[in-house]
């Protein structure tokens, strides 16, 4: 087999998605409806939904933390802040996704803006505390404002309509709106990181100072990175939102923050496929070892420190060994 010499190979910054692998796991995740039905086991459709939401908000994490190298520990103020934009909204009786959803990703993006346009002057761990705690002030915004629902949060009367007839209250068609809407992000992201913006990105994470030094606005070029991953998040919040019929303050704390870290640092931080394998693998993990054992949590640490210790690149990661990437 010989290589078209007009078609150049993807370079270092490049992360092509292989057409073949892209479409067998949508394939499969296409069928996995139909085949929880058959079988039984409606419970799966449920569990898959949350993972698919879960993997968009920490892919999301991946732009920044990944490709751009500013480790933020307040992404969830961005998914929760979607997740009470679709409840604030449904409490005044606004059901409609086509309002609430571009809502919610309008609001994780503005604040993005906000929150970046100050935190991305500082660098380190200032950078990692000036994020944690605009989303900690967020947090007891949330907890304090009674009409938000204070500690108790909001209960959602049901999920968002799409059309007339077309409501989201079936687990599975519920199920497919998000797969497609985590494919649409999935693939935007992949060709951001293919494009220009991408590679710039990527380059100022490896060397800031070169990268001004020879023109380019980083600054413009993160927080324009932060905005888009805090939009992302946003939707993520509402379909969280969605999945679970309750908005509570707990979504926006530091811990929500600390846990879409640990899904992409467990499915490879700076890879396209971090975000979704990270979130399927912890989320496994974490109903089998809970049906087991009420101390879970112990087992999944150590399950996460051998995945550490042995896939230094996360498990994703694993395909790259032999690159040398």
């Amino acid at each position: 087999m010989t290589t078209n010499p007009s078609t150049p190979s993807p370079g270092v910054l490049d992360h092509p998605l292989r057409a073949r692998g892209g479409l067998a796991v949508l394939v499969l995740l296409a069928a996995l409806p139909p085949a929880a039905s058959a079988l039984g086991e409606d419970f799966y459709i449920g569990l898959a939904t949350r993972i698919l939401i879960f993997a968009l908000a920490a892919t999301s994490l991946n732009l920044v933390v990944g490709f751009g190298g500013l480790v933020s520990f307040g992404h969830a103020a961005f998914v929760g802040l979607g997740a009470y934009a679709v409840g604030i909204l449904m409490q005044q009786g606004v059901a409609s996704a086509w309002v609430a959803w571009p809502a919610a990703v309008a609001a994780g993006a503005l604040f993005a803006l906000a929150v970046g346009a100050v935190s991305l002057r500082t660098r380190g761990v200032y950078f990692i505390m000036i994020t944690l705690a605009f989303a900690q002030m967020l947090y007891y915004l949330a907890v304090s404002v009674k009409a938000w629902g204070g500690d108790d949060g909001l209960t959602l009367p049901g999920r968002s309509v799409v059309a007339a007839g077309f409501d989201l209250a079936s687990d599975t068609r519920f199920y497919y709106v998000v797969l497609a809407l985590f494919a649409l992000a999935f693939m935007g992201i992949q060709r951001l990181l293919a494009a220009r913006f991408g590679h710039v990105l990527q380059a100022a994470r490896e060397n800031e100072t070169r990268m001004a030094a020879i023109g380019f606005p980083v600054y413009r070029y993160r927080l324009v990175a932060f905005t888009l991953a805090g939009g992302l998040a946003g939707l993520a919040g509402a379909l969280l939102a969605n999945q679970s019929g309750f908005v509570s303050p707990a979504l926006l704390q530091w811990n929500q923050s600390g846990l879409l870290l640990v899904m992409i640092i467990l499915g490879g931080v700076g890879h396209l496929w971090g975000g979704f394998v990270g979130a399927a693998a912890f989320l496994l993990l974490e109903e089998v070892l809970s049906a087991h054992t009420i101390h879970w949590q112990f087992a999944l640490g150590a399950v996460l420190l051998a995945v550490v210790l042995a896939a230094p690149r996360g498990l994703a990661g694993w395909t790259r060994r032999g690159e040398g990437a």
